[in-house]
């Protein structure tokens, strides 16, 4: 019996969609948008605007008070002769040398040491992140009175080892190092929470692989742990350089008993006063609100300018 040949069944309309008004389109999302829009409110109003402003208030004379007067770009050519500011900027950078560098050495032997830990190890994280969340007043009264010149820990050590004591708080030297030792006690445990994860992410088979080998501990961690961390270093190299160039409560109330001429001096021969106290210097010792703000602009620009050497360096490490 001869059957009928299959016809197919012609495909059925695709049905064109809606036209869709654009404009109603985005409109319809106005509760989404206005669920995220108090963190946009908020910082034009605290950040964007007063940024602006600033910038604006660069270019004029103001005390805070009185009218504004147009002064071009005079303030900016005085802030290039000022050697205030310059002294300023060395202080700072002398100051963040001191303390990033055996910061992330440190930082970096603690992580290790917690990463090869096994028992407590939610313990020993939270005290070394204890530090970095403790007031920074409080961290510095404490460090005032630990490099005391009479009475402080530091200089009774040294008179325990046969040593002179040291004018710690009132020698420029002295200065720099109790501010750089308060930023690297302040900012390791930090840092080292930051290699902790970094260290996490490696697999172990590569560790075993060079323990294979007959790999040590010290070739392990320049072979293999020191190049995989190579972009977490650079994370927390850029991270400290703009932190540690912008200090200014540490030596502000580290320095506030020493300092004979204002809580923004910088205690004796302004050897710690920063480019951000130099800037709170100018603008409310010396109500000069509009050097103030060039000062703020040139301190952005020093920021910028350590903060992309320091990644070039880095990277260009990396690639070699």
């Amino acid at each position: 019996m001869a059957t009928a040949p299959l016809v197919e069944k012609p495909p059925a309309p695709v049905a064109e969609p809606p036209a869709v008004n654009p404009k109603k389109g985005i409109l319809s999302y106005w509760r989404l948008y206005a669920a995220i829009s108090p963190f946009y409110l908020l910082f034009l109003a605290f950040g964007l605007i007063p940024v602006g402003f600033s910038l604006y208030l660069s270019f004029h004379r103001w005390d805070g008070l009185g009218s504004m007067e147009y002064a071009g770009l005079s303030q900016y050519r005085y802030l290039l002769s000022d050697t205030d500011f310059w002294s300023s900027i060395g202080n700072t950078l002398i100051i963040w040398a001191l303390a990033t560098f055996p910061m992330i050495f440190l930082a970096m032997i603690t992580a290790v040491m917690l990463n090869s830990a096994v028992r407590f190890k939610n313990v020993y994280r939270f005290a070394y992140f204890l530090p970095n969340v403790t007031s920074v007043v409080a961290v510095a009264i404490i460090f005032g009175s630990v490099f005391s010149t009479n009475f402080g820990l530091v200089n009774a050590l040294l008179q325990a080892v046969g040593l002179d004591q040291i004018a710690w708080l009132n020698t420029p030297w002295g200065i720099k190092v109790a501010i750089a030792t308060l930023m690297t006690w302040q900012w390791t445990g930090y840092n080292a929470i930051i290699f902790l994860a970094g260290l996490q992410t490696i697999p172990g088979e590569l560790y075993e692989a060079a323990r294979m080998d007959g790999a040590g501990p010290v070739q392990t961690f320049f072979r293999i742990t020191l190049p995989l961390m190579r972009p977490v270093l650079l994370f927390v190299l850029v991270i400290s350089t703009v932190t540690g160039l912008q200090s200014f409560s540490e030596p502000q109330v580290l320095l506030q008993s020493t300092a004979n001429e204002s809580t923004f001096s910088g205690g004796p021969d302004h050897a710690g006063r920063t480019m951000v106290l130099y800037f709170f210097q100018q603008t409310f010792d010396n109500n000069d609100f509009g050097y103030g703000a060039a000062v703020a602009w040139g301190i952005f620009l020093v920021v910028v300018i350590f903060s992309i050497i320091n990644w070039r360096l880095v990277q260009r490490r990396g690639e070699d």
